[in-house]
C-alpha cells in the first residue's frame, strides 16, 4: 500500500493497548508487538505508536516497545488516562506527535503554526472547572450502552460547557417506568420513578420499537405536568404528541402506527412516499430545511433565525397532518414545518416560555450538528433551563434577524467541527492572531 500511493502521502498510526497485569502494575507490550508484526507482514509500516494505558508509560516500555516494534523512541507516544476526552490532542501536542506526522506528510513547515491555547482554556480547561450541578434524565432503552446515544450525550456535553453547568446525567431504561413494571419489578419501578423526580431535566431520545415506549410517554406526561424541562428528538417528538393526544385531546388509543398498525386515531404516521414494502433505503435522511412559522417562538430565539433553520433528518414516521389543527388549537403548537408546511418539524407549548421553562421537541437530529464551541441551539435551551438560566439568557439575545430563503453554504471543514474561532491553525504569515472571539460569551 505504502507503493501504491508514494512516499510523503500517508501518515500510520497506531493504537495499541499496554495492560497493566497484576498488583506490581507490570505493563506489558506483548500484544503491541504481536500487533505491530501483523500490521507489517501487510505491508504496512507504523509511523507512530499510540499507546493506551490507565498510566503513562515508564521509560524502559518506551524503549522496548521502539526497540521490536522498529519505530523511534520519540514516537511511540503514551496515551494514557485523562481527565476528559478533549485532553488528548493536548496529550498528543505535547509529545510532539503533530510535527512527526506533519515530517512523514512532508508538511514540516506548518508545524510551529499549531496553537491549542484557546482549546486548552476554554473546552479542555473549562471542562474539569464546571462545578455547579445541573441533573439531567434520559430516558431511553438502551441505558447499558451509553455509546448508543453517544451523539447526544457529547451533545448535552457541549451545551453544559456554554452553560457553564456540570453534567450529572441518569439513564433511565424506560420500560421500568410503566405499570407493568410496578407489578413485575416493583424495585426498579420506584427507583427509576424516583430518579425521575429528581432530574432538573427531561430528555427522550430517538429510536425504533416498541418496546419502553409507554414509559417515554409518562416521562413526557410527568415533565408536562409538573413543568420540568423537556426535550424530545425523533421519537421524542412523536411521544409527546401522542402524550397531550391522549391526555390533553381526550383520545385514549391515540397511538403510532409502527407501534400499533391497527389503532383508530393515529397520532403519529408512516410518511406516505416510503414504501412499506422494501426493507432498504426507506429512511427520509440528511440536511433538510425547517421553516419556522413565527420568530417569537423559543426555537426562533435560540437559533437566532427568523426564516428557516437546517438540521439532519433520519426517520420513518411523522406526526399526522389530520391531528395537527386540534393540537395546536389545545395548546400544542408546531412552530417549525417541513417547506410544504404539511411535515411537522419543531413543537413547542403555546404559553413558552413564561408557563412551562423548556418544552420543546424535534423531528430532526440536533445533536449531530453539535460541538464544542458551539452547541446546539435546542441542547443548549434545554440545559440552560433545567438549570434555571434559560430567561437571564434570552434577554441578553437580539430579535432573530430575518436570513434569505436559500440554500445554505456548505461549512468549510473548521465550521463544521466548531473550530472556527479556536485559531488551531496560524495566519498565512504564521502570527496567531490576538483578539479570539469569546466561545461561551453568552453562557451567563
Amino acid at each position: 500500500f505504502h507503493f501504491k500511493v508514494g512516499p510523503g502521502n500517508m501518515c500510520i498510526v497506531h493504537v495499541s493497548l499496554i495492560p497493566i497485569i497484576g498488583v506490581v502494575g507490570e505493563q506489558k507490550t506483548k500484544p503491541t508487538q504481536h500487533s505491530v508484526a501483523v500490521l507489517r507482514s501487510l505491508g504496512l509500516h507504523p509511523d507512530l505508536l499510540a499507546c493506551r494505558c490507565s498510566h503513562p508509560l515508564d521509560d524502559g516500555v518506551r524503549q522496548k516497545l521502539a526497540l521490536f516494534c522498529q519505530v523511534p523512541a520519540e514516537n511511540v507516544l503514551t496515551m494514557h488516562d485523562v481527565s476528559n476526552i478533549w485532553r488528548v490532542p493536548l496529550l498528543m501536542q505535547s509529545q510532539n506527535a503533530h510535527q512527526t506526522i506533519l515530517r512523514v506528510l512532508g508538511l514540516s513547515h506548518y508545524a510551529d503554526k499549531l496553537d491549542m491555547h484557546n482549546w486548552k482554556t476554554q473546552i479542555a480547561d473549562r471542562w474539569d472547572s464546571l462545578k455547579e450541578p445541573v441533573h439531567i434524565a434520559l430516558i431511553g432503552k438502551y441505558t447499558d450502552l451509553s455509546d448508543a446515544y453517544l451523539s447526544v450525550l457529547k451533545a448535552l456535553q457541549h451545551a453544559c460547557m456554554a452553560a457553564g453547568l456540570k453534567l450529572q446525567l441518569t439513564w433511565i431504561e424506560a420500560q421500568y417506568l410503566e405499570a407493568e413494571a410496578k407489578q413485575e419489578q416493583p424495585d426498579k419501578y420506584e427507583c427509576s420513578w424516583n430518579q425521575l423526580r429528581a432530574a432538573d431535566g427531561v430528555l427522550v431520545p430517538g429510536g425504533f420499537g416498541n418496546r419502553g415506549v409507554e414509559g417515554k410517554i409518562l416521562a413526557a406526561q410527568y415533565a408536562r405536568q409538573n413543568k420540568v424541562p423537556y426535550l424530545g428528538i425523533c421519537l421524542g417528538m412523536q411521544v409527546a404528541v401522542i402524550e397531550f393526544a391522549r391526555n390533553v385531546l381526550g383520545i385514549k388509543d391515540a397511538d403510532s402506527t409502527e407501534f400499533n398498525p391497527g389503532t383508530p386515531n393515529p397520532a403519529v404516521v408512516f410518511m406516505p412516499e416510503i414504501s412499506t414494502k422494501h426493507m432498504g433505503g426507506t429512511m427520509r435522511l440528511g440536511a433538510r430545511q425547517t421553516v419556522l412559522q413565527t420568530m417569537s417562538c423559543l426555537t426562533a430565539k435560540m437559533y437566532q433565525a427568523e426564516q428557516h433553520i437546517d438540521e439532519r433528518h433520519r426517520h420513518r414516521y411523522e406526526v399526522n397532518p389530520d391531528m395537527v389543527p386540534g393540537l395546536e388549537e389545545a395548546g400544542l403548537i408546531f412552530v417549525g414545518k417541513d417547506e410544504t408546511g404539511e411535515r411537522m418539524e419543531v413543537v413547542e407549548l403555546q404559553d413558552n416560555p413564561s408557563g412551562h421553562p423548556f418544552y420543546a421537541a424535534a423531528q430532526f437530529h440536533p445533536e449531530f450538528k453539535s460541538r464544542p464551541g458551539r452547541a446546539s441551539p435546542l441542547f443548549l435551551g434545554f440545559i440552560l433551563a433545567s438549570g434555571k438560566r434559560l430567561n437571564s439568557y434570552l434577554t441578553s439575545r437580539s430579535t432573530p434577524q430575518a436570513s434569505p430563503m436559500s440554500t445554505p453554504v456548505k461549512p468549510s471543514p473548521r465550521e463544521s467541527l466548531g473550530l472556527e474561532q479556536l485559531n488551531l491553525s496560524g495566519l498565512a504569515n504564521g502570527s496567531s492572531s490576538t483578539s479570539q472571539q469569546a466561545l461561551f460569551n453568552d453562557s451567563s
